[in-house]
């Protein structure tokens, strides 16, 4: 039996994410929603992952979206939960909320119920805030495959777990 707990791609990855971070000395945190913790997960089956982890926060709900991340309300009003708007004021909350150096955040329909036909199952929105920088907010809105619920989720972390490499 394996000792791995999560898929070898996605530890893989992590560590990458771990070495390149800490080799740049560059923390990070997390606002994941659909994910519901999945990439600080992966970061933390890491060795050394705390050099380069400051936190993570799983916002499942629109009202924690609220809460713990400061997204105004009417932004998932006007634009929805999944939207890069959304995702966007995630990794801005976060950022906020923390000490790491960038933050990446998370929101999709995982499914196999909640989509509709603007947001189809399968249906991620990323977004990535750098501190220190008046760029643009980076955004990406991705439709993965329908396959399967864990699918989904896996794919999702793995463009996470990417966006994180400096």
């Amino acid at each position: 039996m394996s000792s791995a707990l999560l898929p070898e791609e996605i530890e893989s990855l992590a560590r990458r994410v771990v070495e390149e971070n800490r080799a740049a000395n560059r923390k990070v945190v997390l606002a994941e929603s659909c994910t519901g913790g999945l990439v600080a997960a992966a970061l933390t089956e890491i060795p050394g992952s705390s050099a380069v982890l400051d936190r993570g926060f799983v916002t499942y709900s629109n009202e924690a979206k609220q809460e713990s991340l400061g997204v105004p309300l009417e932004i998932i009003e006007t634009f929805g939960a999944v939207s890069i708007a959304c995702a966007w004021a995630m990794a801005k909350g976060a950022l906020e909320r923390s000490h790491a150096d960038i933050a990446v955040a998370i929101s999709g329909v995982a499914g196999p119920d909640g989509g509709t036909d603007l947001k189809p199952v399968g249906t991620v929105v990323f977004a990535r805030v750098v501190r220190g920088t008046e760029s643009e907010p980076e955004g990406e809105l991705k439709l993965f495959e329908p396959i399967s619920r864990a699918s989904i989720r896996r794919e999702a972390t793995l463009c996470a777990l990417d966006l994180l490499l400096p």
